[in-house]
């Protein structure tokens, strides 16, 4: 990937800002996205004179397919990981190296920094997973490929569903197509939601028939080349209650009001925020029970964050879900959720499966 030396060069040149020499990548996510290694087991050292990767034999012939440019040292069969990354930074001279505080275990800090003499690790969070919040362009056609999928899976589903079906049997097969349609899985288990059932904002699907149940809602994403899409649409059968009706009319109309406040420039919490005043306004706001949206890329959830305090300002290349929802105890839940590309000139709304109450009739 063209991209790599690139986002390396990103991360070297915050090198001298957070004032350390190197620094040690630990989370597999991060190395990934870092160097293009799949596999796991493996950490990275980024130094201004270059970057390694640490890894074992077993990995020797992927390294060589996924990785160019880097350094590679892989330990001996009496080694363990700590032991190949103490000997790594020492052979390089650091002083000050930073380490991943909240991926690094404990007992590999306490390793590194009683045997590795001379050596200060400073104490760093999310620098790489800032780096990540903005997609390049292999991120964004990957990200793009995966909501296709998701889409045309769906479309698939929704006109071949009976009564009889039940919701681990339509999370099974929303998995089965997306896998032939080239993606490597879900990018998370499939919430799919009867009734009831749709009150829970995590609900996992059970061995429950649609039958009679008036709501279907589904929460599905496909991964396509290690990036996640995340899609939402609650379904709903003739005769659904006039409070669904009007709970829906004000679920869509925020997400709609939060999705055109998308631009660079605008605070992740504002946007939140926009979304919230027009559920108040329909009375539903207390039935809002979780921030409005979050980025997606290599992991389903990513920064930003999208709630009443986050700090996050969008920017250009950001790819982040919108979906509101509200939920009603023992009666209906509604969900309406797509992904979001942040765009020099504004935003573009990478999904495009239809969402007004007409549209999304549960025909069985």
């Amino acid at each position: 990937m063209s991209e790599l030396p690139l986002r390396l060069q990103r991360l070297k040149d915050s090198l001298s800002e957070l004032e350390i020499d190197a620094m040690l990548v630990t989370d597999e996510i991060n190395v990934r996205y870092l160097s293009g290694f799949t596999g796991d087991s493996s950490s990275l050292v980024v130094a201004g004179i270059g970057t390694s990767i640490l890894s074992d034999g077993r990995y020797t012939a992927q390294i060589a397919q996924q990785c160019t440019g880097i350094e590679v040292m892989i330990r001996t069969s009496s080694q363990l990981l700590p032991d190949l990354t103490k000997s790594a930074l020492q052979d390089l001279g650091l002083k000050r190296v930073g380490i991943e505080a909240d991926k690094l275990t404990l007992a590999d800090y306490q390793f590194l920094s009683t045997t590795c003499g001379g050596i200060e690790f400073v104490s760093t969070t999310g620098v790489v997973e800032a780096l990540r919040m903005i997609k390049d362009e292999s991120e964004i056609a990957a990200t793009r490929r995966a909501v296709e999928i998701a889409e045309q899976v769906f479309q698939e589903v929704c006109p071949s569903l009976t009564r009889q079906h039940t919701e681990l049997a339509i999370a099974h097969d929303l998995e089965h197509r997306m896998r032939s349609l080239g993606a490597q899985g879900c990018s998370f288990p499939p919430i799919v939601a009867a009734g009831s059932g749709g009150a829970l904002p995590h609900y996992h699907p059970q061995n429950v028939a649609i039958d009679d149940h008036k709501t279907l809602l589904i929460d599905w994403g496909a991964k396509y080349q290690g990036y996640a899409s995340d899609l939402t649409r609650t379904l709903h059968r003739p005769g659904v209650s006039d409070a669904f009706k009007r709970a829906y009319e004000g679920v869509l109309e925020a997400q709609m009001a939060a999705i055109e406040m998308i631009r660079p420039g605008v605070l992740a919490r504002d946007v939140d925020a926009a979304a919230r005043q027009v559920l108040d306004r329909h009375g539903i706001l207390d039935a809002f029970k979780h921030g409005l949206g979050h980025g997606t890329g290599l992991q389903i959830h990513e920064s930003p964050r999208m709630s009443p305090i986050s700090e996050e300002i969008l920017d250009t290349g950001m790819i982040i879900t919108v979906e509101p929802g509200v939920y009603y105890d023992g009666d209906f839940g509604i969900r309406l959720e797509d992904d979001i590309l942040v765009t020099e000139s504004g935003h573009e709304v990478l999904s495009s499966l239809p969402k007004g109450l007409d549209d999304c009739r549960l025909i069985l």
